[in-house]
């Protein structure tokens, strides 16, 4: 497994980790089993970043993690760099109700998720939004106090602008902000990433497959629970179009006898040694798949290649339905 730097002031980590989202939320029902084995091949295939909410599953998603830790040892226990997403509000329901990192709120989610995930610390901990009706520069105080109080080692951000970035970064150094980058998804090559670059800021980047959208496996056919069901990329034309963009993509990866997972995640590591790619893989065999694309080495005329095929902007509908996109701080100032 290859290293990277997580941002000038972040964590040294695999240069791909898992995102574990989907094992307890969003994509539909996923087998614990399942996710738990992927979790310790992740882990023993030398993934060490892990990524996770409190609001996925409402803590369950936590609790899988902490489940699939105790079981190691602690030679292997001890690699894993956790990453925790806070802020989201939720229902009985699993209902939204929009994001409080008031600075008390941060010292109580901090609590619930030290005691769900079993451990005395949280590497690397991060607002999951911008609250818009609190400063950046609070939240980024309070995380900053947990930080001196040992139960926080690094700060993180989610889904910012580029003007909250360097308000976020004036109160503290931030290891990396984690946002949505695809080949479809190219929105931070604006000005958020300048900005990141400019600062040694790092990128966790999720989404690299578009929830499965250019994966090569997806089949139209929403399972229970499934959010892409009312994703704007998923429905009628929109995903007739976009399924185009992966049959192009497809040709490529034939050529460089590798698969179209492979090759897009293999775009989004090429990008630069700052971006590390979240793999949401539920299933050993997903998850196996996206770690060759660790090996995969794309030239100037491979990416040159790519360009064309799927250009800047080539996709059909936006990354979230309408109504999300507007709580997303980082659609508002590019």
């Amino acid at each position: 497994m290859k290293i990277r730097h997580l941002g000038q002031k972040g964590p040294v980590t695999s240069a791909i980790g898992l995102g574990c989202m989907g094992m307890s939320d969003l994509y539909g029902p996923a087998d614990r089993r399942e996710s738990i084995a992927t979790i310790h091949a992740a882990l023993e295939a030398g993934v060490t970043l892990l990524d996770t909410g409190d609001f996925y599953g409402m803590g369950h998603n936590e609790m899988l993690i902490r489940d699939a830790l105790s079981t190691l040892p602690p030679s292997r226990r001890d690699t894993a760099v956790i990453s925790v997403k806070f802020g989201a509000l939720r229902d009985p329901a699993s209902g939204w109700h929009g994001y409080d990192a008031r600075p008390q709120a941060v010292r109580n989610f901090v609590a619930y998720s030290l005691q769900r995930l079993g451990v005395d610390h949280i590497d690397i901990y991060r607002p999951a939004r911008l609250d818009p009706a609190v400063p950046i520069e609070e939240t980024v105080g309070a995380i900053a106090d947990l930080v001196k109080a040992g139960y926080v080692r690094h700060i993180g951000l989610s889904e910012l602008s580029a003007d909250s970035i360097r308000r976020a970064a004036s109160v503290h150094p931030i290891s990396d902000l984690q946002i949505e980058y695809s080949l479809i998804s190219r929105g931070i090559e604006d000005a958020i990433l300048p900005v990141c670059r400019e600062l040694g800021v790092g990128i966790t980047a999720y989404g690299v497959l578009s929830r499965g959208l250019i994966s090569g496996h997806w089949q139209a056919g929403a399972k229970p629970n499934d959010f892409r069901a009312a994703s704007p990329r998923f429905q009628g034309e929109n995903v007739a179009h976009n399924l185009a963009l992966v049959d192009a993509l497809r040709s490529m990866a034939d050529r460089k006898g590798v698969t179209v997972a492979q090759l897009a995640i293999g775009w989004v590591a090429a990008q630069g040694a700052d971006i590390v790619p979240l793999v949401g893989a539920r299933t050993r065999e997903r998850l196996h798949e996206a770690l060759g694309a660790v090996g995969l080495t794309l030239d100037a005329v491979d990416l040159a290649a790519i360009e064309r095929a799927i250009p800047k902007g080539a996709a059909a509908g936006g990354r979230y339905a309408p109504a999300l996109l507007a709580e997303l701080d980082s659609e508002q100032q590019r």
